[in-house]
């Protein structure tokens, strides 16, 4: 028994001229932004297992995290910006294929305008948001009982 397959055609049976690559453009967004997805992809395989390493395997494990934990790491500027580079490549790498699949499943201009615009307005305010955490964390909360803040 042979099983068939039927083609099916694209849903508008057309290519939108907004897709279409026009000879003498000078716009290569979407090269730019394929090619830093791959790239970004190399580099957050490297900081998460580095990060994962370092927090699960090193030291006690996942026993040992904690306040204190992520007080000490963060007092030392690489592992704050280790983490930095973490968030924003991730929270970077995330919108670029959210954006993409934005523009591929929104039929309506307003659609994708509205969609993209919230995806944008959440991503620069949860990079903004995390790193001030990274740079103005401080483990000596006022009133605190903790040895190292006296």
């Amino acid at each position: 028994m042979a099983a068939t397959t039927e083609f099916v055609p694209p849903r508008s049976g057309r290519i939108d001229a907004k897709y279409t690559r026009v000879p003498g453009a000078k716009g290569n967004f979407e090269m730019i932004a394929w090619l830093f997805m791959r790239i970004s992809g190399v580099f957050l395989v490297v900081l998460i297992f580095g990060h994962l390493i370092t927090n699960l395997l090193v030291g006690d494990g996942i026993n040992g995290l904690d306040f204190g934990f992520v007080a000490g790491k963060w007092a030392d500027p690489f592992w704050q910006f280790w983490d930095l580079a973490m968030l924003w490549l991730a929270m970077l790498h995330g919108t670029n294929g959210v954006r993409t699949i934005i523009n591929d499943y929104a039929d309506k201009d307003r659609t994708r305008f509205w969609l993209k615009g919230i995806l944008y307005f959440a991503t620069i305010v949860i990079i903004t948001l995390g790193t001030l955490v990274i740079f103005t964390f401080d483990p000596c909360i006022p009133g605190s009982p903790l040895e190292i803040c006296n």
